[in-house]
């Protein structure tokens, strides 16, 4: 791999919003074990932390408080090593006003937002613009996640009509959240990068066992990488991953193997900037 290739801005999302103890133990729940959760995958070499909350009774939440109070544990941990992703998932649980609410209160240093909750087709663009630019203007660094190619094509349109603020946004491509099984493979990446030809800020995330397979095929490609128990239970030989910190590891590792050097809080910072 060339030395000019971009470092790897290296994410983890340690929980999603259904998952609980139960589908492993250490998964985590509370804003102290998130925070524990943090630090140990910062030390694994990831750089951005993709956070949901919980309510008391381990439920997905787009509380503000529980935002609020779950990024100032992280932050006691880790200080600023950790460029911390609110994430505004619906979930089946919320809708749009709340969505929009939630990172209105927070204002998060950044947020991942659902193309199709943010922005639903036949939903007003106008509307929609207007949320994307006032995310823009407080400096909250968006990622756009897309599920499909026909969503990339979709997207694509929207910021060549300046739906989509950003000359360069950073866009996450989510493999086999759609699929039977929800299962997932380095070929399903492949139609998401002929849809999104000229974006240059992306990332991979991927559902099932063969997250790792997903996340290097980007990392060799250039792109961006999201492993987490959100997705995936299981390390990349199918036994049961230790907990997030390992599969983060296991990225390092074969970005290490590839030359690709790991971007650390700073770097990632830098490179996302609008």
């Amino acid at each position: 791999m060339p030395d000019s290739w971009l470092p790897l801005i290296s994410a983890v999302a340690p929980n999603g919003a259904r998952r609980t103890k139960a589908d492993h133990p250490a998964l985590p729940m509370t804003a102290r074990e998130m925070a524990q959760t943090a630090a140990a995958c910062l030390e694994a070499g990831a750089s951005l932390l993709h956070l949901h909350v919980r309510d008391r009774d381990g439920r997905h939440s787009l509380d503000a408080d529980t935002y609020l109070d779950a990024i100032a544990a992280v932050k006691r941990e880790v200080g600023d090593g950790l460029i911390i992703q609110a994430t505004s998932e619906a979930a089946g649980v919320f809708e749009r006003p709340a969505q929009v609410a939630m990172v209105q209160a927070v204002r998060p240093e950044a947020v991942s937002l659902a193309l199709r909750e943010l922005l639903p087709e036949g939903f007003d663009e106008k509307e929609g613009a207007a949320f994307f630019a006032w995310c823009l203007r407080e400096r909250i660094q968006v990622q756009y996640i897309l599920y499909s190619a026909a969503e990339v094509t979709r997207f694509r349109d929207l910021q060549a009509r300046g739906i989509i603020p950003q000359e360069q946004p950073f866009v996450l491509y989510v493999l086999g959240r759609y699929t039977v099984g929800q299962r997932s493979s380095p070929a399903d990446l492949l139609p998401f990068l002929e849809a999104g030809a000229g974006l240059d800020r992306w990332a991979v995330c991927a559902f099932g066992p063969r997250e790792s397979a997903c996340a290097l095929t980007a990392v060799g490609l250039g792109g961006h990488s999201r492993v987490g128990f959100e997705n995936n239970l299981q390390a990349a030989d199918g036994t049961p991953a230790a907990d997030n910190a390992a599969l983060v590891a296991s990225i390092s590792a074969g970005a290490q193997a590839m030359g690709r050097p790991l971007a650390d809080a700073t770097t990632a910072r830098e490179m996302l900037a609008d």
